[in-house]
């Protein structure tokens, strides 16, 4: 990767603007341990070696099944930064549902787990995973605030927010990140995104392979992809390390994840192609 193509979280911790979200190595439904343990940890170590520095994973992904494995593969962690996410439980053997808990004592034993399975004493970037409707915003986020004074988090960050529910946060905590969906195909948090770009916050888009209909056979993202010998996946890659609403500069780090090494070697080759103003015109057209 580019030297040039980092971000300061929270305006000190550096790390390469193309991450990598954990959920995929776990077992079907993101429950379990995957079929291939082995795999999972050679993905990670990979992903390393490629100069992957930030590492994105949850309590719920398995559940616990990705810390341990983080901690396995990735252990003490040394130019690396591992954020995780607290906030969600999953349902039955099966996954099922992930019903929201944003209880701060529910927060606080969460992620004291996490510093267990992680084997740290401090969460570079530690997450709520997402509001509960159950429990006042403000209350979730101040046991963050909690936990980041009492040194166990370094950085608190954000996912699956508004706007609104951004700047509330922030009359409480200093937020360092906010992850949302988004991507070629779902643009709904471009409201989000701008905020960030204003405020110097990193952006992680989860799902940020998703092109939607601009992925249609014959349509721009293959079309695009051809001009440049490239995959489908690495034009909606660059398009969001590219990506800027306000002209402030892009503050996104994609975190795509998978249990293939080869897709992981396409993926994280995306860093070196550039879209042209052409190429990014086409993708904002309407389709």
């Amino acid at each position: 990767m580019s030297a040039a193509e980092t971000f300061l979280i929270g305006g000190e911790l550096e790390v390469h603007r193309l991450g990598f979200g954990g959920m995929r190595l776990c077992g079907p439904n993101v429950t379990g341990w995957p079929e291939d343990r082995e795999n999972a940890i050679s993905v990670l170590r990979r992903a390393r070696e490629l100069g992957v520095d930030l590492f994105d994973t949850a309590d719920a992904y398995g559940p616990e099944v990705n810390e341990l494995q983080f901690a396995k593969a990735l252990h003490p962690y040394e130019g690396i930064a591992v954020a995780t996410k607290g906030g969600l439980t999953r349902n039955g053997r099966s996954g099922g549902g992930w019903p929201s808990d944003g209880r701060p004592e529910y927060l606080k034993s969460a992620c004291e787990a996490s510093l267990r399975r992680l084997r740290v004493e401090t969460i570079e970037l530690y997450q709520l995973h997402r509001p509960d409707p159950k429990t006042p915003f403000a209350e979730s986020v101040g046991a963050l605030r909690e936990l980041h004074e009492d040194g166990k988090i370094r950085h608190v960050g954000l996912s699956n927010v508004s706007v609104a529910q951004l700047e509330e946060a922030r009359r409480i905590v200093e937020i360092a990140s906010v992850q949302n969906e988004y991507n070629l195909g779902n643009r709904e948090s471009e409201g989000v995104l701008g905020a960030c770009e204003r405020e110097g916050i990193a952006f992680l888009p989860w799902y940020p392979l998703d092109a939607g209909v601009l992925a249609r056979p014959g349509g721009p993202v293959e079309e695009i992809a051809r001009a440049h010998e490239a995959t489908a996946a690495q034009v909606a890659l660059a398009w969001l390390l590219q990506r800027s609403i306000t002209g402030a500069g892009p503050v996104t780090i994609p975190i795509p994840g998978t249990s293939s090494l080869a897709h992981l070697e396409e993926n994280t080759a995306a860093c070196e192609l550039r879209l042209t103003d052409d190429d990014l015109r086409r993708l904002d057209t309407p389709a």
